[in-house]
């Protein structure tokens, strides 16, 4: 339920471990973005005076460094409006394209633990003709190759694997399952919008040929993402009305979220490093700490390779309803994506927790922000409301 008073709203020194359903635009980025809302403008498909040309120039700009973090052509990259649209131009735009150029919809593949930006598409594909499998991963969510070799067919036209998973942190072995797609001439597509700013994204060690991305996940602007797109890759457009973005996405380009977008990722990227290990240590010591006070504590998802800033716990035997409403007045976290509504997480579902034990658990996710002070707050938070709960049941 939404709050209905100040009364109802959370106190300002909440401590904030929810970076992944989104991030605080960075300093840097709102001062990039500030003089193309009132002195600059101009819109970029202007090319007949000085602010649209410059508007233009931003944009430009923008996309060159934003392919260049990814070892992509600046022509591969196209704007869209955040992953979640960058994924269906991705999916529906390229499936149906294939099946118009082969003659028949084929077969398409994605995973249970992907985001419903996927998954949705996908399933709509399968409403349209497409034939769907939905691959269940590991315990630890990994998929491997061989288990991807053994669900391809003749007919298969198109895989997503998203990068790195938006609950459990896991990052997936894209290399080697693209070496498997490829050997049979398979269009890749990886949701990379958790991994992008966090792990270095080489497009050609990844070996996929289209990447969805998102700005809000690293420090960037909402509203704004971009789709890449390797050369040759067919794709048919889902809205019309404008030569925008090589006629795949028409309309007028916001250029403030662009110039934001590039910034977020130059941020990112000249830090990463740094960062990573740092989130590193602060997402061990949030783990050894909860863990001794409560050893029955569950890791969900691989140990590694995953995310530096992510931690996703099970609590056995509580209740997930009494326990988020423990921690919601001093702890910013969630039970799963923020997209999910509250239901239990299909993700944790799929790597083997009962619907009960996906209630009873809480994704930890840390920013460029996070202190060491947070998480001393955030064990002695997590671990009190744990006895409490423990005691009164």
């Amino acid at each position: 339920m939404l709050p209905t008073t100040t009364d109802d709203l959370i106190p300002g020194d909440l401590i904030q471990l929810d970076h992944q359903a989104t991030t605080p635009c960075h300093p840097l980025v709102v001062q990039a973005m500030e003089p193309w809302w009132q002195q600059e403008w101009g819109n970029a498909s202007s090319r007949q005076h000085r602010l649209g040309l410059t508007a233009a120039a931003a944009v430009a700009s923008a996309r060159h460094r934003l392919a260049s973090h990814l070892g992509v052509e600046d022509d591969e990259l196209i704007f869209t409006s955040g992953a979640t649209e960058a994924n269906n131009l991705a999916l529906l735009g390229h499936a149906r394209a294939r099946a118009k150029a082969e003659g028949h919809c084929g077969h398409v593949i994605t995973v249970a633990t992907e985001h419903h930006a996927v998954l949705d598409p996908m399933h709509q594909l399968q409403r349209e003709g497409f034939e769907l499998t939905v691959l269940r991963p590991q315990d630890n969510g990994l998929i491997n190759a061989n288990a991807l070799s053994g669900v391809l067919r003749d007919d298969t036209q198109l895989v997503s694997v998203m990068a790195a998973n938006n609950e459990i942190g896991v990052i997936q072995p894209l290399q080697a399952l693209s070496d498997v797609c490829k050997s049979r001439g398979i269009t890749l597509h990886t949701d990379a919008a958790q991994a992008f700013g966090h792990v270095r994204l080489i497009r050609s060690d990844l070996g996929c040929d289209l990447i969805s991305l998102s700005a809000h996940k690293l420090n960037g602007p909402k509203g704004i993402g971009a789709l890449v797109k390797r050369r040759g890759v067919s794709i048919q457009p889902l809205l019309w009305g404008g030569s925008q973005e090589q006629e795949l996405r028409p309309g007028t380009l916001p250029v403030p979220l662009i110039v934001g977008f590039a910034a977020a990722a130059d941020l990112a990227h000249a830090d990463l490093e740094t960062r990573q290990h740092q989130l590193s240590v602060l997402t061990n010591q949030l783990w050894r700490g909860l863990k001794s006070r409560h050893p029955q504590l569950l890791m969900n998802g691989a140990h590694q390779p995953r995310l530096a800033h992510n931690l996703n716990i099970t609590v056995p035997d509580v209740s997930g309803n009494r326990l988020h409403r423990c921690l919601k007045r001093s702890l910013a976290c969630s039970s799963g994506s923020a997209c999910s509504r509250g239901k239990p997480s299909h993700v944790l579902q799929a790597i083997g927790r009962s619907r009960v034990e996906a209630e009873a658990s809480l994704r930890l996710s840390l920013g460029r922000t996070t202190t060491a002070t947070d998480i001393n707050r955030a064990v002695e938070v997590i671990a009190a409301c744990i006895s409490q709960l423990d005691g009164s049941q």
